[in-house]
């Protein structure tokens, strides 16, 4: 397969609130010189805690926010660089899953005009066609088609959650970003979202970036997989390669950390300790080796990149050759 899409050195640097006049303030990395590919119609899973810059990356992807650096491609085109007519028509090719469903509709319209938005933005079809398709994505994604005359506080969460994904598929795009879809969802409706998504993605043949803290979530539904800290890719692998030969000193705790249904496993004796930086990471060396045990004083004093090793699994590591 050929890729759909390549990041090269992407990052994002913001200056903290109030502190721009000031001079010496360090700005924060919160997505620094990432790269990475997805081939056309896989998962590409991001995985890493919580601010590490997932959301902030799958925005750039997107053009919603504009880079400090770097190049998103797409085809071959750098998606950064596109006209006003360009961007408009990527808006189609690429959607959003948000983590919140319910904010991602608007209360005051009916889910019919609500999901109908996109094709009146792209002028594509009648009333009555228009209709016509979202009765019938309305059974795909398991609602009935007469609640399109309902409005989105009327549903729960989890349907809600399937209205987003129907709402995403009108347009029948190239590229999803799913960011954390079922975090916000009861764990007995997650993996009902989950599997739908799988099918759907697989029926519609689209490409995802699957954004996600869950180590169990991420393995179940993607391809290849990338883990950030801190604004910066650690490790990047096939799922199976990951998972059972992880080398980064992080994704080892990761993996370590997801808890197992097995009650005499236990707490695993690979966790995390230390703090996330209060501030931002010095400017030289990982930003990791304030909690990693094996941190030497090149650790310290100078930054790895990602290196690649073979078999498509790339680690940011100096004590990883």
């Amino acid at each position: 397969m050929s890729n759909l899409l390549e990041i090269k050195g992407l990052s994002k640097h913001f200056m903290p609130s109030g502190m721009w006049l000031l001079t010496g303030a360090k700005k924060i990395k919160a997505v620094d010189n990432v790269s990475f590919n997805i081939e056309e119609g896989t998962v590409f899973g991001l995985v890493g805690e919580s601010g590490c810059g997932k959301t902030t990356l799958g925005r750039l992807i997107l053009n919603l926010i504009k880079p400090s650096s770097g190049s998103v491609l797409l085809d071959g085109k750098d998606v950064l660089q596109f006209s006003k007519k360009d961007i408009h028509e990527y808006r189609r090719q690429a959607q959003i899953i948000f983590q919140n469903p319910f904010a991602s509709l608007n209360p005051r319209r009916n889910v019919f005009e609500n999901l109908s938005t996109g094709y009146q933005v792209y002028k594509i079809g009648n009333l009555q066609e228009r209709r016509e398709w979202l009765e019938i994505l309305m059974s795909r994604v398991g609602l009935d088609p007469k609640y399109l005359d309902r409005y989105p506080h009327q549903f729960s969460g989890g349907q809600r959650q399937r209205l987003g994904i129907a709402r995403v598929l009108t347009l029948k795009p190239k590229i999803v970003i799913a960011d954390e879809p079922v975090s916000a969802l009861d764990a007995s409706v997650q993996a009902q979202i989950l599997n739908l998504l799988r099918e759907l993605q697989k029926e519609f043949n689209f490409t995802m970036i699957l954004i996600s803290h869950d180590l169990r979530l991420i393995y179940h539904m993607s391809d290849r997989i990338g883990v950030m800290y801190m604004g910066r890719m650690v490790e990047r692998a096939g799922k199976e390669d990951l998972y059972n030969n992880p080398l980064h000193p992080y994704t080892k705790a990761l993996i370590s950390s997801a808890p197992s249904l097995d009650p005499k496993q236990g707490l695993s004796s690979k966790l995390i300790s230390g703090e996330v930086w209060d501030k931002a990471p010095p400017e030289n060396g990982c930003a990791f080796f304030n909690r990693c045990p094996m941190a030497g004083d090149e650790c310290r004093e100078q930054i790895q990149e990602l290196k690649e090793l073979g078999n498509d699994h790339a680690v940011a590591c100096w004590r990883v050759s």
